[in-house]
């Protein structure tokens, strides 16, 4: 398929939930290239390679089953991969997203699952009206519907990563709640950052006697 987009204007659906949870570490991967692992970053990377390592396609109970199904939509310059998609008998394709933890409502998950959905409407000409997360944790399954609300959200945040990839900017730190779990915690020195003007932080960042860094 020859896209109109160009290459460095294609957006990944994995970073919509990375730009959802903290635009900064959005911008540390897809602008800077930086991707550093911790625990919680292992158990997720297992959690899909679990998927992964089963078979491509199967069917059960008349659903077929399509693990790593590459993704695309040309109108929204979307691309990525699934972790499953159900096609049951004359059903419209569902996407299944598997995450660790509890199951629980994340807007970060929905998003990024509302935006497979797009892809698949696109792909399959079908309307796409819910998705699926499946938590490993908890073994449970949590329906989400793909309301007008949350695939407004989703196309806007598509938007919104793009303008920050194109322009190369990184957000400053948050500093919050958030930082502690984060792998990137290391490069986005957050509480040594925080609350300094763009000057006093480049120099922080590139002072060798800082007791930060």
């Amino acid at each position: 398929m020859v896209s109109s987009w160009a290459e460095d204007e294609l957006v990944m659906i994995s970073a919509l939930e990375h730009f959802s949870y903290c635009p900064r570490q959005c911008a540390l991967i897809h602008v800077e290239n930086v991707y550093d692992e911790n625990l919680y970053t292992l158990r997720g990377n297992r959690a899909h390679e679990r998927v992964h390592d089963e078979v491509e396609s199967e069917t059960q109970e008349g659903v077929r089953i399509e693990r790593g199904m590459p993704l695309f939509s040309e109108r929204l310059g979307l691309v990525g991969r699934s972790d499953v998609v159900e096609f049951g008998p004359g059903d419209a394709p569902l996407p299944v997203e598997y995450k660790v933890g509890p199951r629980r409502e994340n807007r970060h998950d929905d998003l990024q699952l509302c935006a497979q959905g797009l892809c698949l409407e696109e792909m399959f000409g079908r309307e796409v009206r819910s998705g699926a997360v499946f938590h490993y944790s908890s073994r449970r399954r949590r329906e989400v519907e793909f309301t007008e609300e949350l695939r407004e959200a989703t196309e806007r945040t598509v938007g919104r990563v793009r303008e920050m990839v194109l322009a190369s900017w990184v957000p400053p730190p948050v500093a919050d709640a958030r930082c502690p779990k984060c792998s990137l915690l290391d490069a986005c020195l957050p509480f040594a950052l925080a609350g300094m003007d763009a000057p006093s932080r480049l120099a922080r960042l590139f002072d060798p006697d800082s007791p930060e860094l």
